[in-house]
């Protein structure tokens, strides 16, 4: 079946009957478009329209088929080869509609799969107590506070400050503690190792001005043990400085919070303990 030469013969005749694209799409009931692509030969006229199609343009569908007007020798010989062509064409078009609906599925599946999978992980984020990451989901979910983390950050912060405050210099001496905990691993019952980036600095007054005496930004390892509802600091480990540096955080810290602390000085991490700290010097000091 020739669409190009039947969408031109579909042309001229329309043109012989002195209608336009416009006019024969509304007597057919479609749009001009329809009548554009058949003339094209990009489409066929659908099989429901082939009767009133060619009532309008006085030709047979034979004829229509065929792409031109036939001779009576030659009506029966392109008859049966139009209806092998249509019957060709419309297994065509089966098969067509077959392949997107393949592909409908398939896409439906796979939409569905991936849907399947965020559906999981935001449970599985639930089940943690930690914050969903998707709200598509027809509700909220908020985990509660983590108190247990606070009071582990509390008690580092009082270990630190106690230790440090061992060795003033000055008789208002203070020592302030901010810090970033990257992983909290929890081993046995008792006992815990947290990973943080500690900012620690000193301070004193002098003549109403404040001093910084000292300070440190590095990381720590800390082994906490608890009891009851308290925590306690038992050891820490901090990486040696120069050659020993690189080596020493391998050993020390999980490749995770290695790759986390690598941004520190460029996610602003470094930024915002400095201001906890001078937050909490301007408190302490009543500036």
């Amino acid at each position: 079946m020739d669409q190009e030469k039947i969408g031109k013969f579909i042309a001229n005749l329309r043109k012989e009957k002195k209608m336009t694209q416009e006019e024969l799409a509304e007597r057919l009931g479609v749009t001009n478009k329809s009548i554009s692509r058949w003339e094209n030969g990009k489409t066929m006229p659908d099989l429901s329209l082939l009767k009133k199609l060619t009532g309008i343009l006085g030709i047979t569908i034979n004829e229509l088929l065929s792409g031109e007007k036939l001779t009576k020798e030659e009506y029966q010989e392109k008859l049966e080869e139009n209806i092998v062509n249509t019957i060709d064409y419309s297994h065509k078009r089966i098969n067509h509609l077959k392949i997107i609906l393949s592909i409908f599925i398939v896409l439906v599946i796979l939409s569905l799969g991936i849907l399947s999978v965020l559906f999981g992980i935001d449970l599985n984020r639930m089940y943690h107590k930690e914050p969903v990451f998707f709200s598509t989901w027809g509700f909220d979910y908020v985990p509660p506070i983590n108190l247990e983390s606070m009071k582990i950050e509390d008690a580092i912060k009082e270990y630190l400050i106690k230790d440090d405050e061992k060795n003033n210099y000055h008789e208002n001496e203070k020592s302030f503690v901010a810090l970033k905990t990257y992983l909290i691993t929890k081993k046995l019952e008792e006992k815990y190792f947290i990973y943080a980036w500690v900012l620690q600095e000193k301070y004193y007054l002098e003549e109403g001005n404040i001093i910084n005496d000292s300070g440190s930004s590095i990381p720590y390892k800390f082994e906490l043990r608890k009891n009851k509802d308290t925590f306690e600091v038992v050891n820490y480990e901090i990486p040696r400085d120069g050659s020993y540096y690189v080596k020493d955080m391998e050993k020390i810290f999980p490749k995770s919070v290695r790759k986390n602390m690598e941004k520190i000085r460029q996610d602003g991490t470094i930024e915002r303990l400095k201001w906890i700290v001078q937050e909490n010097v301007n408190l302490y000091f009543h500036i």
